[in-house]
Formats: structure tokens, C-alpha cells, sequence
């Protein structure tokens, strides 16, 4: 793998912002650039870098694919206000919903994902704007799990061989490609960005896809997204890395008022890491378990069972697809 990390404990946050912003600027020159916000930490840092070296010349995007969780384009799109920074919300569900119509190979579904977004969203909005160049919250680990070939990562294109200029018509910047997700929240927090981004809890680029496993429909994607509102709440205050909802492919038989239920089935996992490349299911207490599936078997009447994983990574991942 060709880029270089730069390690935590070499890490020298202000330096590196200086030097990333100094790059975005000499990239961009007198043009536009564009980038997308999800909210996460990533593409938080990357939008303050890009505004620190191009004011207004940057241009924000939080793409509504539908498969966020619950509010989340106008909770960030406020967030970012309240800093200055326009974030205009675009509408996208209707292409990322038809692009993902019938796959259920998770590969198939995070490359219908990557063309969505890059191809068929971005490359409108860069005709429109005219800019040349997107900014991207592309990650060391993004880079190294997707080359060695344990999942390929959406945002993944150059790395693979991708003349993105020639494919989508803008070249891709990426300031953070050296970095690993802990000194990722170094350099957010040295930018201003407040805990509750800089401290954010990871989630997925392919977004709730990556927590569906089988077909991903707007139905399907709505079970997931309360279920995941609901796991969100009860362990916000257990301290882990990360923690959410699965949406099993497979019905499974339940009973309700003494009669057969058959339906779906929530898987939780809840990471306890220090830097993701190893994790251990949190030891959650019995009681937590329990008020967890109590909730969302009660608060969603078409689960009937709620598991939770209790395997080491590795040999399994974080998220399930």
C-alpha cells in the first residue's frame, strides 16, 4: 500500500492542519471544490479543513440517500450552521433506492453505493457547480482493509486503480488518508469541532446498508434505523467504541397473545477497542440485554428476536457487511 501513515504518537495536530490546508489551497487554486458531510468525524474534519483553506469556494453537501439514521440531515446540517458553514441538503433517495433494487451480495451493494454516489449524485452536482475537485474523508484503515481485501470500503477509488477524472469528472482530494480514526479526533478537535462530533461514535459509509443484511429496501432500512434509535439510547452511557442494530435477511417464528408471530430479527453489537483493528464485545450486564430486547420487541411489533454478538474481532468485523 502506497500511502504512508502517519502514527498517533507522531501526530502533531496544528502542523498537520497547516500543511493539509496549505495542500487543499495550492489543489484547488483559484477554482471550487466540493464535499459531502455525513456528520462523522471524518467528513467533519475534512469540511473545516476545506473551509480553512477555501472559505466559500468550498461547497457542502449532505447527500440524503435515505439510509441515514433518524433526522440526522437537519441535526447536522444545523450543527454546521452554528459554524458558519452552509450545508445544502440534497434529495437522493430515489437513485440510491433503484441502484440497490435486488442485490443481496454485500460487494454488489457497496459498489451500487459507490456509483450512486460518485457517479450518478456528484457528478450532477460538480456539472452544476463547475467545481474540479471533491474533498473526501477517506481514512488509513479505509485504504488498508479494501486493498488487503476484507471489505472494499465505498470511498476507495484512486487506491484501486480509479482514474476518478476520467470516470466522474473531478479529481478527489483526500487530507486525511494518513490518519486512523484516533488521530482523525485529534485533528477535529485542534479544528474546533465540538465532543460531540470529534468524539462521535463511528458509522458506516455505505451508511444503514452496511446493517442490513439480504435485499435493502425502504422498509427494511426503516426497521433498522428504529431499531437502531433505540440501541443508540439505552447504551450511550456504557462507554464503548461503537454499538448498533443488524437487520437479519430471514424471518424468523416468534409468538405474540399466544399465537405464531413470524418475524425479523435484530442483532445488536456493542465494540469495546482502542484502535479497530482489534475489538471485543462489550460485557454488557444481563439487565442491559434484557431492557434492550423488551424495547425494541415491544417498540417495533414485527421483531420477535433480539441477539446479541459475542465474537471477537477478529475473526469477525465490526459491522456485519
Amino acid at each position: 500500500m502506497e500511502v504512508e501513515e502517519i502514527k498517533l504518537k507522531d501526530l502533531k495536530p496544528e502542523e498537520f492542519i497547516g500543511h493539509r490546508v496549505k495542500e487543499i489551497s495550492s489543489a484547488v487554486g483559484s477554482g471550487l471544490a466540493i464535499n459531502a458531510l455525513s456528520g462523522g468525524v471524518d467528513s467533519s474534519a475534512v469540511t473545516l479543513l476545506g473551509h480553512k483553506a477555501l472559505g466559500d469556494r468550498l461547497k457542502t453537501y449532505f447527500i440524503e440517500n435515505g439510509l441515514m439514521r433518524e433526522g440526522e440531515p437537519e441535526r447536522v446540517a444545523s450543527l454546521f450552521e452554528k459554524l458558519d458553514i452552509q450545508v445544502e441538503i440534497i434529495d437522493a433517495r430515489k437513485e440510491f433506492f433503484e441502484a440497490l433494487k435486488g442485490l443481496t451480495d454485500p460487494e454488489e451493494k457497496r459498489e451500487a453505493i459507490t456509483q450512486a454516489f460518485y457517479r450518478d449524485v456528484f457528478s450532477r452536482i460538480v456539472k452544476e457547480s463547475g467545481a474540479k475537485h471533491l474533498l473526501h474523508g477517506t481514512i488509513y484503515t479505509d485504504v488498508e482493509e479494501t486493498i488487503a481485501g476484507i471489505k472494499r470500503q465505498h470511498n476507495i477509488l484512486e487506491q484501486l486503480g480509479i482514474d476518478t477524472e476520467k470516470a466522474y469528472g473531478y479529481k478527489i482530494l483526500e487530507p486525511l488518508v494518513q490518519l486512523r480514526k484516533p488521530a482523525v479526533r485529534e485533528v477535529a478537535k485542534a479544528l474546533g469541532l465540538p465532543e460531540e462530533i470529534y468524539n462521535r461514535m463511528p458509522f458506516p459509509g455505505p451508511a444503514l446498508t452496511a446493517r442490513v443484511l439480504g435485499e435493502v429496501t425502504p422498509e427494511r432500512i426503516e426497521i433498522v434505523r428504529k431499531a437502531t434509535k433505540i440501541v443508540e439510547e439505552e447504551l450511550a452511557n456504557t462507554g464503548a467504541f461503537q454499538y448498533f442494530a443488524i437487520l437479519h435477511a430471514n424471518k424468523v417464528t416468534g409468538m405474540r397473545e399466544g399465537k405464531r408471530d413470524y418475524g425479523s430479527q435484530i442483532e445488536v453489537r456493542c465494540w469495546d477497542t482502542k484502535d479497530a483493528v482489534t475489538a471485543s464485545p462489550t460485557k454488557l450486564p444481563h439487565e442491559t440485554l434484557d431492557k434492550l430486547a423488551q424495547r425494541i420487541t415491544s417498540e417495533m411489533p414485527g421483531v420477535v428476536s433480539v441477539t446479541y454478538n459475542i465474537t471477537r474481532k477478529p475473526p469477525s468485523m465490526m459491522e456485519v457487511v
